[in-house]
């Protein structure tokens, strides 16, 4: 029966499974990664593109290997099948096939995508997320943009203070393809059994190897042959050992993959990041759109702690038995404190020239790019922020000063003067706030500007007004300080005053108190806001 009008619907207040809601500092941290990787994007002359968060149905399937299970296909209401965004990659080709009047560009393109994972929320690993994308299109000489994603890469990173804290593992999919035909992979198989190695950086290779042999039907001796190349990692030697080996130079894709690493290897040293990477053989991406270079970003937090099967070294037998992980409402395992389940990479990406030909029939534009996971570089950011006790202080707001008045008996509080004073310095540029009460006391001002570690206070009295001066304070200064109780200024030269103090303060080692958008991530879990 239909319910009555005034019966309130029983229902749980939850967000969806796999999703979040952001709020405060949290907020703070994750804006700062999104202006920090725009900036880079920008300074290597990208511009953005924005694209529906839904595309046909049709246009999603079959580039994504067997991730394509993970796509949210939307409910048929009659008119078109469509699906969320797996990822943007996709939908910038599609993009650049319906305009074929640009046969070059530098994109970047910042937007939620959606997977129909299994979430670990507190790892970064969630249904809805953000990805940064940028990517390079157009016909080039080889291996020059994608050593200049590469640098890109490094340079974002370094800007989020995480030099030293990450390695780009790195591989060719000409290498592998050439490693699979050398060792006797059907041809049918290659896309599967590259998938399956893709798996070792969770896996151990007796897994992967069961993988291959009992779930795809691959001959064990093959499996094995593929084993003695996947296990292999490092730099130019490696790069000069595959050379060497006469059946892999011999082959045609192997030894065009190895011809383009050598390139690259050779621009990544002139760039200066060489030593950010890691040439690794078990690197294989499970998407089926790329055809060359390919690489991820890795960095402490990316492994998982065991590998599933599993158990910790040193476990004794009373820890042997799988552990119990948080379950949602619904029933589904939130894998968050799962320890075979790691972050996993927070950057991903390579070359994939044929994409767009498979959306235009003719039209092939090359293309290289990379997607950086900004939940999970917030996920291992605010990790480092929270073992350091005064990362706790990360300012909220950005507010520069705050307006306060104070008096004796009769006091009337001063409003219009303190929406005066606000007044100009918004006009000025400055952010300001002040008490939206008519008498507001004091102590509760200083408050309100300590909670959110304002850098300044402007204090007016009634006896400063009628002088055409008022105080400007810097908070946190120590006790003795000459200017701890404040200056007098002249309220004509108001702005100019201000301006100056913050142009010291922003000029000096530590930047504005707490303010996380004048560090590093790593100086915010440093440096917290002095207040009082």
């Amino acid at each position: 029966m239909p319910k009555d009008k005034g019966e309130k619907t029983s229902y749980q207040l939850k967000v969806p499974k796999g999703t979040k809601d952001w709020e405060g500092r949290d907020m703070v941290i994750r804006d700062k990664i999104f202006t920090n990787i725009t900036n880079v994007f920008k300074r290597h002359g990208a511009v953005t593109i924005d694209t529906p968060v839904f595309e046909l149905k049709d246009i999603l399937a079959g580039k994504y290997g067997e991730d394509s299970k993970l796509i949210y296909d939307l409910a048929d209401q009659g008119g078109e099948l469509c699906s969320l965004r797996y990822d943007l990659t996709v939908p910038f080709a599609r993009w650049l096939a319906m305009n074929s009047s640009i046969q070059n560009i530098k994109r970047y393109h910042i937007a939620k995508v959606y997977r129909r994972d299994q979430p670990a929320m507190t790892k970064g690993r969630m249904r809805e997320f953000y990805q940064c994308d940028f990517d390079i299109a157009g016909a080039y000489d080889a291996m020059l943009p994608d050593a200049e994603i590469i640098r890109i890469t490094c340079e974002i990173f370094q800007s989020l203070g995480w030099e030293g804290r990450y390695t780009i593992k790195m591989n060719h999919r000409k290498i592998l393809d050439g490693i699979f035909e050398v060792c006797g992979v059907p041809k049918e198989k290659l896309r599967m059994i590259s998938s399956a190695v893709d798996k070792l950086d969770k896996s151990p290779w007796e897994e992967v190897r069961r993988e291959m042999t009992e779930d795809k039907g691959l001959d064990g001796e093959v499996a094995d042959r593929i084993g003695e190349y996947v296990v292999q990692k490092g730099g130019r030697e490696l790069l000069e050992r595959l050379k060497g080996n006469a059946k892999l130079s011999g082959n045609e894709s192997g030894s065009a993959g190895i011809e383009d690493m050598k390139k690259l290897f050779d621009y990544l040293e002139t760039f200066e990041v060489l030593d950010k990477v890691s040439f690794d053989m078990s690197l294989a991406r499970g998407l089926d759109y790329y055809t060359g270079v390919i690489y991820e970003v890795v960095t402490e937090g990316s492994a998982p702690q065991t590998s599933e099967g599993q158990t910790s070294q040193g476990a004794g037998k009373k820890d042997s038995k799988p552990k119990k992980h948080a379950t949602n409402v619904d029933g589904e395992e939130d894998r968050s404190n799962d320890p075979s389940v790691g972050v996993g990479s927070v950057a991903a990406g390579g070359r994939y020239d044929n994409l767009v030909s498979m959306f235009s029939g003719k039209q092939q534009i090359p293309c290289v790019g990379i997607s950086f996971g900004v939940d999970r570089i917030f996920s291992i950011t605010k990790q480092r922020l929270a073992a350091d006790a005064s990362a706790a202080a990360i300012r909220t707001n950005e507010v520069d000063v705050y307006v306060m008045a104070f008096g004796g008996k009769g006091f009337e509080g001063l409003l219009k003067e303190r929406m005066q004073v606000a007044k100009r310095l918004w006009d000025a540029g400055i952010k300001a706030e002040f008490s939206w009460k008519v008498k507001p006391k004091l102590p509760q001002q200083f408050k309100a500007a300590e909670v959110n570690g304002v850098p300044f206070a402007i204090i007016l009295g009634d006896e400063e007004v009628a002088q055409g001066k008022c105080k400007i304070k810097e908070m946190g200064l120590p006790e003795g300080h000459a200017e701890k109780e404040g200056v007098m200024i002249e309220m004509a030269s108001l702005e100019k005053e201000v301006l100056e103090r913050l142009g010291r303060q922003e000029s000096s080692p530590t930047g504005l108190a707490g303010g996380i958008d004048k560090m590093s991530m790593e100086d915010a879990a440093r440096e917290p806001p002095k207040t009082g």
